[in-house]
């Protein structure tokens, strides 16, 4: 699909009901307050404090400027429901609040060094240029059957099994190996958001698990985490397509249930996997978290998309509280009524990920 330019909007004029979100801040918060700071040695240390914004803006300066660039591109569907909707996850604790993401548009950024950022599906090069054309004809098939509007979702659901079971039969058929995702990692245009790491970090010291649900394949986002983050974090899972490589690296197989674009939510979280640090690692039998009981009791859910569709993420648990974050990197005119009506918050223009720190953090924050 030819990617769209990314619209850049004035909120003052071409939409007007901004105004409110970008000259307020979009977490208020009453005095003393807490936030991570990126500007110190430890990116865990917090700070309480009952200091004016203004000093805070001059003590934290890189911090500020960014959350000030962030607000200016925000929307709230309705501040009130959100501020109600943050007391009742905040006044139960972090030990319920699960978060919930997608991965390609949205914890990673929609433009890499100036270019449209490749997906963890497109950015895959089989070293076989003729499997790797038979993959893309695929693509010019199903594609526009998959966003067609007049094609019902149980039609559409049987076209996209159909879809990712020829796509992976040419993977496997064309002698995909470990080292081919190696290196189409090295060579992509793909990037985690700004503030990533931090929002990654906060919630693993507060212990909250993060579910990446992901059409597209478990090893490459993996491999992306190795080669972009050199890390992986002992709270993240990832829900996705999952290799089966032999002893020489060649993709021989794919384990459990095929996951596409209308399945991904927690009915398929008996495929969650933590990140592996290294090629070829699995998982103890013995880990308590292997079958999902890490999420099931957790009813308070901050869910972060890039598409409508990714609302149905958390299909499959009954909770009580979700907070929908919506990331709405380009078509913006077209596209931010149905973005702002379906989530609580929309971030516009590929807006780092500094404003869900902030928000993570209040909602882990003490009762006042």
């Amino acid at each position: 699909m030819t990617p769209c330019a990314l619209q850049r909007i004035n909120p003052t004029t071409t939409l007007p009901f901004l105004r409110r979100t970008a000259t307020a801040p979009l977490f208020p918060s009453k005095p003393p307050f807490s936030f991570l700071s990126s500007t110190s040695p430890s990116p865990h240390l917090r700070f309480s404090f009952s200091l004016s914004r203004g000093v805070a803006h001059a003590l934290h300066k890189r911090r500020c400027l960014c959350s000030k660039l962030a607000m200016s591109q925000v929307v709230v569907r309705d501040p009130d429901v959100l501020e109600r909707k943050k007391a009742s996850i905040r006044d139960v604790g972090p030990g319920k609040l699960q978060v919930i993401a997608d991965f390609d548009g949205t914890l990673t950024k929609y433009w890499c060094n100036g270019v449209r950022g490749q997906t963890s599906h497109s950015l895959l090069q089989q070293g076989n240029a003729e499997y790797d054309a038979k993959r893309q004809a695929l693509y010019e098939y199903y594609h526009p059957l998959e966003i067609s509007p007049t094609i019902p979702i149980e039609e559409k659901t049987k076209l996209m099994e159909e879809w990712w079971e020829k796509t992976h039969g040419l993977l496997i058929e064309g002698g995909l190996t470990y080292d081919a995702i190696r290196k189409s990692v090295a060579d992509a245009s793909i990037t985690f958001r700004d503030g990533v790491v931090q929002l990654f970090e906060f919630l693993e010291e507060k212990d909250i698990p993060v579910v990446i649900f992901s059409a597209g394949l478990a090893d490459i986002i993996e491999e992306v985490f190795r080669q972009k983050l050199h890390r992986s974090f002992k709270n993240i899972k990832i829900v996705s397509n999952r290799m089966q490589f032999d002893e020489s690296g060649r993709l021989v197989a794919f384990k459990g249930k095929t996951i596409h674009v209308f399945n991904k939510n927690e009915h398929a979280i008996d495929m969650a996997a933590p990140i592996h640090d290294k090629f070829g690692s699995s998982d103890s039998p013995d880990s308590p978290d292997v079958n999902g009981t890490f999420v099931k009791d957790r009813t308070n859910i901050v869910l972060l998309g890039d598409g409508l569709g990714d609302l149905g993420m958390s299909d499959g648990i009954s909770f009580e509280h979700r907070i929908a974050v919506g990331f709405l990197n380009s078509n913006i005119e077209k596209s931010l009524k149905d973005y702002s009506e379906a989530f609580d918050i929309v971030f516009l223009n590929d807006a780092p990920m500094w404003g869900m720190v902030d928000l993570v953090s209040e909602l882990c924050s003490m009762k006042q």
